[in-house]
């Protein structure tokens, strides 16, 4: 399956609301439950749309995208100031190993599929950390988001976390996203 980036001339639709029919801020946080002291990072973050919507209920957020001009666009929304932006893909994050309590995609995880970048995550997240991925479904209709050829189904995203090493505590699809929450073992890593 092809990788590729949301065009960042259509930035400013990123800003919508009605993208949260697809996925609300409520049920995001749902996904991986942050505590107030929590660090984390937003893969994908784009225009920040969730972002913003995120960074009252942690310390610290990293927004990470692909794209300069993403971040960019961000900026003209505002950005909180506890969230720093890093320019950078999920198979090459410029994270500390162990760094974070938390990581979550909205609509991007077929952007960056694959095993570096599951790879990536174990590696940045802290044992016990949390993983929540929300992302157009191959089950759905594709009345919004990238074709479904360009999708993955909830069972495929949780076999490929699996075998990534991460435990899964919630999959679903739904009428035309998919929603999939995981957390690493909380077993400290053997040198």
């Amino acid at each position: 399956m092809g990788h590729h980036t949301f065009d960042p001339d259509g930035a400013k639709r990123l800003e919508d609301d009605s993208r949260y029919a697809y996925l609300s801020v409520d049920e995001l946080l749902a996904l991986f439950e942050p505590d107030p002291a929590d660090v984390v990072a937003d893969l994908g973050s784009g225009t920040g749309f969730y972002t913003r919507s995120i960074a009252p209920h942690v310390r610290r957020i990293v927004a990470a995208d692909l794209q300069p001009a993403m971040h960019a666009a961000f900026a003209e929304f505002g950005i909180p100031e506890n969230v720093d932006r890093v320019t950078a893909g999920a198979g090459r994050l410029p994270i500390r190993t162990d760094r974070l309590d938390a990581v979550y995609s909205t609509m991007t995880y077929h952007e960056f599929s694959g095993s570096n970048a599951l790879a990536e995550l174990a590696r940045v997240l802290a044992p016990g950390g949390r993983l929540a991925i929300a992302d157009w479904s191959a089950e759905g209709a594709g009345q919004r988001g990238p074709p479904v050829a360009q999708r993955f189904d909830a069972g495929t995203v949780v076999d490929q976390l699996r075998g990534a090493g991460f435990r899964i505590e919630r999959a679903a699809d739904r009428r035309e996203t998919l929603v999939v929450a995981a957390r690493l073992p909380a077993t400290s890593r053997q040198s």
